[in-house]
């Protein structure tokens, strides 16, 4: 059976000014509705001696009804002939503009309502801010309650002109302006004689006009990883990979890279709870992969086809966002940016222009966004997470800010920007330039010690920790001044006052970093584990230790990986001769002066 194209539109406007009623229209006029819904709504007017209106076919909850106003998302399906349709009924309601962000989130049109005995009013101006920041690129805009003008043409054209003109200014491009009585179903599924001045098309024609995006099984492959699954029962040592695939597809034996970490490896197998094995898998699928070679991943990365064309990965963005929490966004405060399955600490570095929705007036010299504001700013993460621009990839181009665990925000990435001037730099040229030491120069020390000062970071298999130590324990009996601290001593002790979360893992390698940067500076070589460390906390710690020097040992790692400042080890090995590897790289990089074992 041939499966019938599918399309998402979100239907959107101030309240009272029709949408849920121009929504109930639609499915009643095609057919669309269950059987017999109809005529029990109108049975329940009647029995509470209520004008039976269609947006009730769409208010579920009592207390909508009640009030009078849409306060949750309400999803619903029509057909044509041509196809089926996710119809999403958002609130219009200032006090629910973040429901109305969740409810858009995935359309690929909308529907804008204007009422045109009210005209358009600040929360229009609002919404259409709303659809330009989220990028949907298809819009048609409905000036309904016509009869309520006597389906004047002048006031309808007025509107027309006023809000096309502010939807330009936005870079939005309305498809078509079409006058309509949603109430008695003129211009929605069949033209209306009442408005013989407009020969345009009709409201359910120009839905089916709408072009379907690119699917997104063409697009290039991205799953956020969700968890990971390891069994144990009857010797199964599965580690299983989960998520749910957003674009593209892919297949038992693709190459595949985990951003931001820049882990690799190859897919063995698709698994699936009770379902038939299966070689491809694509989007929409929530499923799980075992890989090649055993790896550690956190919630947050992204896997990808590594042959595709990947996300980009940073810390610094450029953003569009929408304020929707009572008190305002301030530079340098923490807040939580959640991007598909990654949460990490983010904060507003600067903010580029502010629009006052109203007026369309821009306020420039900023230092906060408040409530409703619609702004350009420079978002500056913790951390670097892997993201698309939304022009690439919507849903890895949206996110959404957490302050206090409410959702305080929404925003769409336009841009990436450079790296290099970000929190961890400055911080890093603030410290050195005003770090004091003594008088004993580091010659001063490696002459009495017998070696240079080195931070040592050992990454890879779960012996990571034993490796360490054993080498703390070499280095030592052959008089150098080498110290070992495991991940545990730091969590209980310099870290105890940090909640122990993917999250706030950045403050914790920071910490680790300026521990090194004086331990280092004290002349010692400085040795960690760290079996779970990815590519940017091993950047991070680098650039903390600087000037003196990082050394990454990693176990079982690739050789095209290797370089002056990391040592690749044999997970083949065993412990004394990893260790014997390792000392072995130091005295040729004349780290270690006159080693004798």
């Amino acid at each position: 059976m041939k499966i019938r194209e599918q399309m998402n539109i979100v239907v959107v406007g101030h309240v009272d000014h029709g949408k849920s009623t121009v929504i109930g229209r639609l499915l009643a006029d095609t057919g669309s509705l269950p059987s017999g819904k109809l005529e029990q709504v109108k049975v329940s007017c009647e029995r509470n001696a209520r004008p039976f209106e269609y947006a009730f076919l769409l208010d579920a909850l009592k207390d909508e009804q009640a009030q009078g106003i849409t306060i949750d998302t309400a999803r619903c399906f029509f057909k044509t002939k041509k196809r089926d349709y996710i119809i999403i009924d958002a609130p219009g309601h200032v006090e629910f503009l973040k429901n109305m962000v969740s409810g858009a989130a995935r359309a690929e049109a909308a529907l804008l309502v204007i009422d045109a005995h009210e005209g358009i009013r600040e929360n229009s101006r609002r919404h259409g801010y709303l659809i330009a920041m989220l990028g949907i690129p298809q819009v048609v805009v409905l000036v309904n309650k016509m009869d309520l003008v006597k389906f004047d043409q002048k006031v309808f054209e007025s509107i027309a002109t006023d809000y096309g003109s502010f939807l330009k200014q936005l870079g939005v491009s309305a498809k078509e302006f079409i006058p309509i009585s949603a109430r008695d179903g003129d211009n929605l599924a069949f033209a209306s004689d009442k408005m013989k001045w407009y020969d345009g098309k009709t409201v359910l024609d120009h839905v089916d006009a709408f072009v379907k995006q690119q699917d997104d099984d063409a697009k290039p492959f991205r799953m956020p990883v969700q968890d990971v699954y390891k069994f144990t029962e009857k010797d199964d040592e599965r580690r299983i990979i989960t998520g749910t695939i957003e674009t593209g597809t892919v297949a038992v034996g693709d190459d595949v890279t985990f951003l931001p970490s820049y882990k690799k490896s190859k897919i063995s197998t698709i698994e699936g709870f009770n379902s038939p094995e299966v070689k491809t898998i694509g989007k929409g699928h929530a499923t799980g992969f075992t890989l090649a070679n055993e790896l550690y991943l956190p919630r947050g990365e992204i896997m990808c086809k590594s042959k595709e064309r990947h996300p980009m990965v940073g810390s610094r963005f450029r953003a569009n966002i929408f304020w929707m929490a009572r008190a305002p966004m301030i530079k340098n405060k923490k807040y939580k940016l959640k991007i598909a399955s990654a949460r990490v600490t983010v904060r507003l570095a600067e903010v580029l222009s502010c629009i006052d929705a109203t007026d369309l007036s821009s306020i420039q010299g900023r230092q906060q966004i408040d409530r409703h504001d619609v702004a350009e700013c420079i978002l500056e993460t913790t951390r670097a997470i892997a993201f698309d621009t939304i022009d690439d990839i919507q849903f890895t181009g949206r996110f959404v800010i957490v302050d206090n665990y409410d959702i305080a925000g929404g925003g769409i990435i336009t841009h990436a920007i450079n790296e290099n001037d970000n929190a961890i730099n400055r911080q890093i040229n603030k410290r050195e330039l005003h770090w004091d030491t003594g008088i004993v120069t580091p010659a001063d020390r490696q002459s009495v010690f017998g070696h240079k000062a080195k931070f040592i970071v050992i990454t890879g298999a779960e012996q990571s920790i034993a490796l360490a130590k054993h080498l703390e324990s070499s280095l030592v009996k052959s008089a150098k001044n080498a110290y070992f601290i495991g991940p545990s001593s730091l969590a209980d002790g310099l870290d105890s006052d940090v909640v122990n979360e993917t999250d706030n893992r950045e403050e914790m390698m920071r910490r680790l970093g300026e521990l090194a940067r004086i331990l280092t500076d004290a002349g010692l070589l400085f040795i960690t584990a760290l079996g779970d460390a990815d590519t940017y906390d091993l950047q991070l710690l680098a650039g903390l230790t600087s000037p003196n020097e990082f050394i990454h040992v990693s176990i079982g790692g690739h050789e095209d990986g290797a370089s002056a400042n990391k040592i690749i080890i044999s997970e083949k090995l065993n412990l004394s001769a990893m260790v014997v590897a390792i000392i072995g790289r130091l005295s040729q990089q004349e780290i270690l002066l006159d080693y004798a074992i």
